[in-house]
């Protein structure tokens, strides 16, 4: 009977868990950086600026691609 081979993975469980992390801080980047538009376009809405479109959704973003290319990089330990 043949023996069933061993199939090997580029990544290792920590490489694919680090790259799903990264994947769900950048989905939610976006999701924050979405939102605060106006019905209206005759309207101006001053929430499009805020905090949190400017400063804090680019940031996880940044970071969530950041954790990705770790990801990649890290060394698996065999």
């Amino acid at each position: 009977m043949e023996s069933r081979k061993k199939k090997n993975f580029i990544f290792d469980k920590k490489n694919y868990r680090l790259l799903g992390l990264a994947l769900g801080i950048i989905i939610l980047g976006f999701v924050l950086m979405s939102g605060g538009g106006s019905e209206d376009p005759s309207v101006f809405n001053p929430e499009i600026f805020n905090f949190q479109r400017i400063r804090l959704a680019p940031t996880f973003v940044l970071v969530g691609f950041g954790v990705a290319v770790y990801s990649i990089f890290a060394q698996t330990k065999s």
